[in-house]
């Protein structure tokens, strides 16, 4: 079933950018230039995804959601920040107003694929969205917290850790396949990544293919971590990476099928 994503951004050029790279997929897409706009188009055809940035005449994205998760038949609807905006304290903020997830621009195409796909998903499960995740997050002092993957992305999780800076250890479990990924977490950034069974392949390169997991569980404990930071690098640029490192596997089952 084709699904509906109401896209509101004044910035026209943007709107053809997320446009196209979601073209590709049976969407339907509509378009408003500011909040109420947008809010306007949502009460007389509710979508079942909005995208929207922050910044905006009129009606501000934040507002936006306010109204949305005011109204009974948009309040589950999945909400995502596309937007310039980066700091820890506009994440946080976004993700408190209920959105279920929280993209900066620019992003790569298949990134922001990946995550409408993601939350489009997850949006037909009787499952928790991302703000209640991150409420439970922020009471997690010194207790254990756990789902599953189905639940939240390893993508929006990561996020999630960050920017509440967690300190501590995030086990990831697919029983199915007997595999079991111990990831570490110093102030929200990833300093280290083990798999069981499999002292070859640890850190970035580890997590580039654990980030593609689309089922498993997760629990996540504050514990002390005093390892040297092994991963070198940001989230952000971890989730990059691997979405780019996805999109070669698909361009080379392509050129292999021709």
């Amino acid at each position: 079933m084709e699904a509906k994503i109401l896209l509101v951004d004044g910035d026209r050029w943007m709107q053809r950018v997320v446009m196209s790279a979601l073209g590709s997929q049976e969407y339907r897409i509509h378009t408003a230039c500011d909040g109420f706009g947008g809010l306007a188009q949502a009460l007389a055809e509710p979508p079942d995804l909005v995208i929207s940035d922050i910044v905006m005449p009129g009606m501000s994205g934040w507002r936006l959601v306010r109204k949305l998760r005011s109204q009974r038949r948009l309040a589950r609807t999945p909400f995502m920040f596309l937007t310039r905006l980066a700091s820890p304290e506009t994440r946080r903020h976004s993700f408190r107003l209920g959105a279920d997830d929280f993209v900066t621009k620019p992003c790569h195409p298949r990134e922001l694929e990946l995550r409408v796909a993601g939350l489009l998903r997850r949006a037909r499960l009787p499952s928790p969205t991302s703000r209640a995740c991150a409420d439970r997050l922020a009471e997690a002092h010194g207790r254990g917290l756990g789902g599953t993957i189905e639940d939240i992305s390893l993508a929006s999780l990561l996020v999630l850790l960050e920017m509440e800076r967690k300190t501590g250890l995030l086990v990831l479990h697919r029983p199915e396949l007997g595999r079991r990924c111990r990831v570490f977490l110093r102030e929200g950034r990833i300093v280290g990544a083990f798999l069981d069974g499999d002292p070859g392949l640890q850190h970035a390169e580890l997590l580039y293919g654990v980030l593609h997991w689309s089922a498993g569980i997760f629990e996540f404990k504050s514990v002390p971590v005093e390892m040297r930071d092994a991963v070198q690098t940001t989230t952000t640029h971890l989730l990059l990476e691997a979405s780019r490192r996805l999109d070669e596997e698909a361009c080379d089952c392509s050129l292999t099928e021709l």
